[in-house]
């Protein structure tokens, strides 16, 4: 009996709107307006299906393309040098990450809005244009964080022909290079960050063997004088003040 019920409401479910579009004939299914440039504008409806769609691919875009990759993973290789499994949570540091990324972003979300969302939102602008517009300073911001090294490494690898201006790199060339210099950066200020933690580590192992207690963990031992030293040093003012200091906005 549940298992017919839940098969008629899913069976509604489905037709239901199909019903409705078919008893209003006005609502139409794809509108184009020709501009007289000769550009071509959908209807709003079909907008709103792409928005939609661009949605799912925010998550990606909110870490491929921005500061979230190289901040989380220093975030990350920080409190594995410090020896906490679980503290800072996960969910600290993505919403401390997503935060300290907005602070970093702001400026090029400013220029976005003032290039591509109020426009579009004005009607001064053709969504295409919005989108290219609202692209500009994203790769302006890419840009200048990735090394030219990353870059002629996937120019190459896609056979992309050389170019005469920073504009003309293609987003499926610029956006792995990005990812890619941001990756090294990120491991190279965590190598930079473990170092005193690991020297803490290393000194407070010679001392146990020295004095004989072979059964006790360097690693216990060692977490409070690392927590300390994190703390007097006021390390997370440093970190977050380094991190946010190493990307060059345009």
């Amino acid at each position: 009996m549940i298992t017919t019920i839940r098969g008629f409401l899913v069976l509604v479910c489905v037709l239901f709107p199909a019903l409705a579009i078919a008893a209003d004939p006005a609502i139409p299914a794809v509108t184009l307006t020709t501009n007289p440039d000769g550009s071509a504008d959908y209807s709003v409806t079909i907008q709103i299906l792409a928005l939609m769609t661009l949605f799912t691919f925010l998550p990606a875009i909110m870490m491929m393309m921005t500061s979230f990759a190289r901040i989380i993973i220093v975030f990350a290789i920080l409190r594995q040098a410090l020896g906490l499994q679980q503290t800072p949570s996960n969910q600290i540091m993505v919403g401390l990450a997503l935060f300290l990324s907005l602070f970093i972003m702001t400026p090029v979300i400013d220029r976005v809005n003032e290039a591509a969302v109020q426009p579009y939102i004005n009607e001064e602008i053709t969504s295409i244009e919005a989108v290219q517009a609202a692209s500009v300073p994203f790769r302006q911001f890419m840009m200048a964080q990735t090394r030219e090294n990353d870059l002629n490494l996937f120019m190459n690898i896609s056979r992309t022909p050389p170019v005469n201006t920073p504009e003309e790199i293609p987003f499926n060339v610029l956006v792995p290079a990005f990812v890619t210099s941001e990756l090294k950066t990120a491991f190279q200020i965590g190598f930079m960050l473990f170092i005193p933690f690991l020297v803490i580590d290393l000194v407070v192992a010679s001392i146990l063997m020295a004095m004989g207690m072979m059964m006790l963990s360097p690693v216990i031992i060692s977490l409070p004088f690392k927590i300390m030293l994190f703390v007097l040093i006021d390390g997370w003012a440093m970190v977050v003040g380094t991190l946010a200091a190493s990307f060059v906005v345009v």
